[in-house]
């Protein structure tokens, strides 16, 4: 019983969230399948009605805006990006969230709605930064073709 709930409680997302450029953001890598994102990160999130493709909501209450989004085609994570700037995430190299866009390497500038993308391309994967107002507000880690603009 204690190991089940130390599971239960080990599922669920994180606090201080990491992107591996290229490789996984928040623990969940491109590729995976629902039930391997359910065992990372629990089975507390919201379903997006109205979304293309299937898309989880992570977030740390209920109806709060801060998490991580997961979206699936054909059974498998195709893009995992974070919302509304959760504090405390960070990439691997230590770049936080918040930080200004003038931290960032030089990368491709793709232009949004309301904000601009920074895109660092590998053959496996599209890693993201996202800024508003000259700060990282958010990263993002796509399949190659995915759309940049979330």
């Amino acid at each position: 019983m204690l190991a089940l709930a130390a599971v239960a409680l080990a599922a669920a997302l994180p606090q201080h969230g990491i992107l591996v450029p290229g490789r996984a953001l928040g623990g969940v890598r491109l590729g995976e399948t629902p039930a391997q994102v359910q065992r990372k990160l629990g089975r507390f999130y919201g379903i997006c009605h109205g979304c293309p493709a299937k898309t989880w909501y992570f977030t740390y209450k209920q109806f709060e805006e801060q998490g991580l989004a997961v979206e699936f085609q054909k059974g498998r994570v195709d893009a995992i990006y974070t919302l509304a700037s959760p504090e405390g995430w960070t990439t691997a190299g230590g770049l936080d969230l918040g930080a200004p866009a003038t931290t960032l390497p030089p990368l491709r500038m793709t232009s949004c709605r309301s904000y601009k993308a920074l895109v660092a391309r590998t053959p496996s994967a599209v890693t993201v930064y996202y800024v508003v107002d000259a700060k990282l507000w958010g990263f993002g880690l796509l399949r190659p073709g995915a759309a940049i603009c979330r």
